[in-house]
């Protein structure tokens, strides 16, 4: 199972496209590229595996496998990625700026719907970052 992550750069945020099996799902919002500094930026572009996490916070979410340089990437809800994420991703329904977006929740909810699902079956989830 895999996902893709259509980006597009900005100097505050960067904004992507995300698409199951090429059907679009909704977008997701990211820090600005700078360098993959950590907290402050977004990582690198490639084909991460996706694992099942669990914490107080966020309760059932996802965690990113071998970012490079990196450690505890999520995906989890977010509608500002300025003021909510350290170089997580976060999707969103709808798009609201630059690393801005609306109803997070609710495709976040979806993805991990799909993905549990897919932990259950043994299959493997993927999620691949590109522009």
């Amino acid at each position: 199972m895999e996902f893709t992550l259509h980006r597009t750069y900005y100097k505050k945020g960067t904004n992507s496209a995300l698409f199951f099996k090429g059907l679009f799902m909704g977008f997701v919002i990211e820090l600005p590229w700078l360098e993959n500094r950590k907290i402050i930026s977004c990582i690198p572009e490639g084909t991460y595996k996706l694992r099942p996490r669990f914490s107080e916070k966020f309760k059932h979410h996802l965690q990113l496998e071998n970012v490079p340089g990196r450690n505890l990437i999520l995906i989890h809800p977010a509608n500002d990625a300025l003021k909510e994420l350290e170089g997580c991703i976060a999707p969103v329904t709808h798009l609201t700026g630059i690393g801005k977006g609306s109803a997070s929740r609710l495709l976040f909810q979806k993805i991990v719907s799909s993905c549990y699902q897919a932990f259950e079956r043994k299959e493997k989830v993927f999620l691949t970052i590109k522009s």
